[in-house]
Protein backbone atom coordinates (compact mmCIF):
# COMPACT_ATOMS: atom_id res chain seq x y z
CA UNK A 1 0.00 0.00 0.00
CA UNK A 2 1.05 3.39 -1.12
CA UNK A 3 1.55 5.99 1.95
CA UNK A 4 -0.02 8.57 -0.82
CA UNK A 5 -3.02 6.03 -0.38
CA UNK A 6 -3.31 6.20 3.07
CA UNK A 7 -5.18 8.89 5.55
CA UNK A 8 -2.57 10.43 8.28
CA UNK A 9 -4.02 14.08 9.32
CA UNK A 10 -6.87 13.90 12.41
CA UNK A 11 -8.76 16.00 10.48
CA UNK A 12 -9.30 13.64 7.90
CA UNK A 13 -9.92 10.85 10.03
CA UNK A 14 -12.94 13.38 12.18
CA UNK A 15 -14.26 14.12 8.31
CA UNK A 16 -14.90 10.65 7.79
CA UNK A 17 -15.78 9.70 11.09
CA UNK A 18 -18.88 12.69 10.84
CA UNK A 19 -19.98 13.16 7.46
CA UNK A 20 -19.25 9.03 6.59
CA UNK A 21 -21.32 6.13 7.09
CA UNK A 22 -20.19 3.08 8.90
CA UNK A 23 -21.04 -0.57 9.20
CA UNK A 24 -19.38 -3.36 11.77
CA UNK A 25 -19.02 -6.71 12.67
CA UNK A 26 -17.28 -8.54 15.56
CA UNK A 27 -13.87 -7.65 15.04
CA UNK A 28 -14.22 -4.67 12.75
CA UNK A 29 -15.51 -1.01 12.20
CA UNK A 30 -15.94 0.43 8.52
CA UNK A 31 -16.26 3.88 8.14
CA UNK A 32 -16.44 5.39 4.42
CA UNK A 33 -16.88 8.43 2.50
CA UNK A 34 -17.65 9.43 -1.29
CA UNK A 35 -14.70 11.59 -2.60
CA UNK A 36 -15.87 12.26 -6.12
CA UNK A 37 -12.19 14.29 -7.06
CA UNK A 38 -10.43 10.90 -5.98
CA UNK A 39 -9.22 7.92 -8.30
CA UNK A 40 -7.88 6.04 -5.71
CA UNK A 41 -9.31 5.14 -2.12
CA UNK A 42 -7.19 5.66 0.62
CA UNK A 43 -7.08 4.21 3.87
CA UNK A 44 -6.79 4.70 7.72
CA UNK A 45 -6.26 2.60 10.18
CA UNK A 46 -6.61 3.07 14.36
CA UNK A 47 -5.93 -0.27 16.51
CA UNK A 48 -6.56 1.01 20.17
CA UNK A 49 -4.09 0.28 23.36
CA UNK A 50 -6.66 -2.28 24.74
CA UNK A 51 -5.83 -4.81 21.96
CA UNK A 52 -2.44 -5.18 22.85
CA UNK A 53 0.56 -4.10 23.02
CA UNK A 54 2.96 -2.04 20.33
CA UNK A 55 4.14 -5.76 18.82
CA UNK A 56 0.05 -7.19 18.25
CA UNK A 57 -1.29 -3.48 17.19
CA UNK A 58 1.66 -3.37 14.36
CA UNK A 59 0.29 -7.02 13.28
CA UNK A 60 -2.39 -6.02 13.15
CA UNK A 61 -1.81 -3.24 11.15
CA UNK A 62 0.21 -5.02 8.34
CA UNK A 63 -2.54 -7.48 8.08
CA UNK A 64 -5.22 -4.91 7.34
CA UNK A 65 -2.53 -3.02 4.83
CA UNK A 66 -1.79 -6.61 3.07
CA UNK A 67 -5.58 -7.36 2.64
CA UNK A 68 -6.30 -3.99 1.28
CA UNK A 69 -3.65 -4.84 -1.24
CA UNK A 70 -4.71 -7.98 -2.11
CA UNK A 71 -8.19 -6.75 -2.37
CA UNK A 72 -6.84 -3.59 -4.01
CA UNK A 73 -8.11 -4.28 -7.94
CA UNK A 74 -11.64 -5.30 -6.39
CA UNK A 75 -12.12 -2.04 -4.72
CA UNK A 76 -14.68 0.59 -5.63
CA UNK A 77 -12.17 3.79 -6.28
CA UNK A 78 -12.78 7.02 -4.88
CA UNK A 79 -13.46 6.62 -1.56
CA UNK A 80 -11.98 7.53 1.94
CA UNK A 81 -12.17 4.40 4.56
CA UNK A 82 -11.39 4.30 7.95
CA UNK A 83 -11.12 0.96 10.10
CA UNK A 84 -11.09 0.83 13.24
CA UNK A 85 -9.62 -2.65 14.93
CA UNK A 86 -11.95 -4.07 17.69
CA UNK A 87 -10.42 -7.09 20.69
CA UNK A 88 -11.20 -10.00 18.74
CA UNK A 89 -8.50 -8.87 15.85
CA UNK A 90 -5.78 -9.89 18.42
CA UNK A 91 -6.80 -13.73 18.41
CA UNK A 92 -6.97 -13.40 14.53
CA UNK A 93 -4.24 -14.53 11.72
CA UNK A 94 -4.19 -12.93 8.32
CA UNK A 95 -6.97 -14.97 6.52
CA UNK A 96 -9.19 -14.37 9.37
CA UNK A 97 -8.51 -10.93 9.36
CA UNK A 98 -9.16 -10.26 5.40
CA UNK A 99 -12.41 -12.39 6.09
CA UNK A 100 -14.11 -9.86 8.12
CA UNK A 101 -12.36 -7.06 6.24
CA UNK A 102 -14.16 -8.74 2.90
CA UNK A 103 -17.23 -9.41 4.72
CA UNK A 104 -17.91 -5.56 6.10
CA UNK A 105 -16.09 -4.29 2.40
CA UNK A 106 -19.16 -6.23 0.63
CA UNK A 107 -21.74 -5.71 3.24
CA UNK A 108 -21.32 -1.46 2.26
CA UNK A 109 -20.66 -2.59 -1.65
CA UNK A 110 -16.97 -1.21 -1.75
CA UNK A 111 -16.20 -4.50 -3.77
CA UNK A 112 -16.74 -3.87 -6.89
CA UNK A 113 -16.38 -7.72 -7.77
CA UNK A 114 -17.39 -10.64 -5.69
CA UNK A 115 -15.00 -13.09 -6.91
CA UNK A 116 -12.79 -12.19 -4.25
CA UNK A 117 -9.86 -15.19 -3.47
Amino acid sequence: MKKQNRIKKNEEFQHVFKHGQSFANRQLVLYYLKKEDQEQFRIGLSVSKRIGNAVTRNQIKRYLRQAFHELGSSMNPSYDIVIIARKPTNQMDFFQMKKSLTHVLSKTNLLVKSNVK
